[in-house]
């Protein structure tokens, strides 16, 4: 062994020795912060992994295998018509009710398969930033002005960090559509039905799973939410029939897969989540032990799970150690935060973006936190900037996009976004 990795390896110890001889253990602020930490992974791991990343995964997983690259070239791709590839990728959180961890397998998925940049990256940050249920409720709760104004804000955003990722990595960006230009696929044949029918049905079982209770007893939110699960169990039949009639699994395989989730349901009628883990598992085996481009789809959807899935559980340990969970502190204190983001100058907003950028929200988690901060003495231009930069970024987002874009790429995208994001702040709380 070589001088240098005898000099390395004592370097290791000495670091990792004084970081255990001076590990804060037993102070009250340090033991809360750590307990945090755990509690916000356990919470993330409760509420987030099965019923949303997974079926991103499968997503995802799907992009990949079934959709041609030619086809996602010719919508998202540099060359498509910029009305065409920007209009999808910025409205697509109207429909997609997503954080800004589950956004990410599908954000890989088009991206890996041929996305250009700039399309890419508005579907990034418009995936969970403009979520129909996130406005109304920040309208009801907040005030109509500022649910107005993260509306217009967050698919202006989408438009405009798209167009200056594009921009600012152009040559890049084209040596990478070179490449795959000279790879493209075609989908074999299958007609578009077919893909389009099978992504239909999975993202329809992402969105009911997942779909949140609203305060307005009277709204259709709240009748979508009541039937949530007999909508996302007519999805699973569709995506039974669809895998069956056109993608060639047995049905006996699902039709067993059934009756086993059906069972599952009789014992425990209100774990869903376990219900629903049961039918995955059911679906995934038929897949594997299906020849060909379905036994594809299993594996490429295992392949988006053990890139991002670590990196995401790594990102929320750190952020639930730095500023713990919803009402909850960690390491940094709250009132820091609350005493830093009053009135309506550069440094609250910026302060309220970074903040915002590196913290993790789940749907819907950001207005209740905000309505406390208002409370607390915040101005409503930190408020709306943290409204734009916080449910579209977290650290654990940052993680993955870095391992999908590159560092350099990453760092520009949550920059424009704080940017961005505290303009917009500085802006609106110069008028409202």
């Amino acid at each position: 062994m070589s001088f240098k990795s005898e000099k390395l390896i004592l370097i290791l110890i000495i670091v990792s020795f004084l970081f255990l001889y001076f590990l804060p253990v037993g102070n009250p602020r340090f033991d809360n912060a750590v307990f945090e930490a755990m509690a916000l992974a356990k919470w993330y791991a409760r509420e987030h992994v099965i019923l949303c990343l997974i079926p991103a995964f499968f997503i995802a997983g799907a992009i990949s295998v079934f959709l041609s690259q030619d086809s996602v070239m010719r919508y998202l791709g540099p060359d498509a018509p910029k009305l065409t590839s920007y209009g999808v990728a910025s409205v697509s959180g109207t429909i997609l009710a997503v954080c800004s961890c589950t956004v990410l397998p599908l954000f890989a998925g088009i991206y890996t398969m041929g996305a250009g940049l700039g399309p890419a990256t508005a579907f990034l940050y418009s995936g969970p930033a403009i979520n129909i249920l996130a406005i109304v409720l920040t309208a009801k709760v907040l005030g109509m002005k500022i649910g107005i104004a993260r509306a217009i804000g967050a698919i202006l955003f989408s438009l405009v960090v798209g167009g200056l990722m594009a921009f600012i990595f152009r040559d890049s960006e084209e040596k990478r559509q070179a490449a795959h230009v000279k790879n493209v696929n075609s989908d074999g044949g299958r007609p578009l039905l077919h893909n389009a029918s099978l992504l239909f049905a999975m993202v329809g079982i992402l969105v009911f799973a997942n779909w949140g209770k609203a305060d307005d007893t009277s709204s259709v939110f709240h009748f979508l939410y009541v039937w949530k699960w007999v909508i996302t169990s007519v999805f699973a039949v569709i995506l039974g029939v669809i895998l069956t009639v056109w993608f060639g699994i047995k049905a006996w395989k699902l039709l067993l897969t059934g009756v086993l989730t059906v069972i599952a349901w009789l014992l425990f009628p209100d774990q869903y989540a376990w219900i629903f883990v049961v039918a995955t598992v059911g679906v995934t085996i038929s897949a594997m032990t299906t020849e060909g481009e379905m036994k594809e789809w299993i594996n490429s959807t295992w392949t988006f799970a053990k890139q991002i899935l670590p990196l995401l559980l790594i990102g929320v340990l750190i952020a639930g150690f730095a500023f713990g969970r919803p009402g909850h502190e960690g390491i940094i204190p709250s009132t820091w935060v609350s005493s830093l983001v009053g009135g309506n100058s550069l440094t609250a907003n910026l302060f309220s973006s970074v903040v915002g950028a590196f913290m993790y929200f789940a749907t819907l988690t950001e207005v209740p936190i905000l309505q406390g901060l208002l409370g607390s003495g915040m101005g409503n231009g930190p408020a709306l900037a943290l409204l734009l930069a916080g449910p579209a970024l977290s650290l654990p987002n940052m993680l993955v996009i870095r391992s999908v874009l590159g560092t350099k790429k990453t760092i520009v995208f949550v920059a424009i976004v704080v940017v961005m994001a505290t303009i917009s702040g500085i802006l609106f709380g110069m008028f409202v």
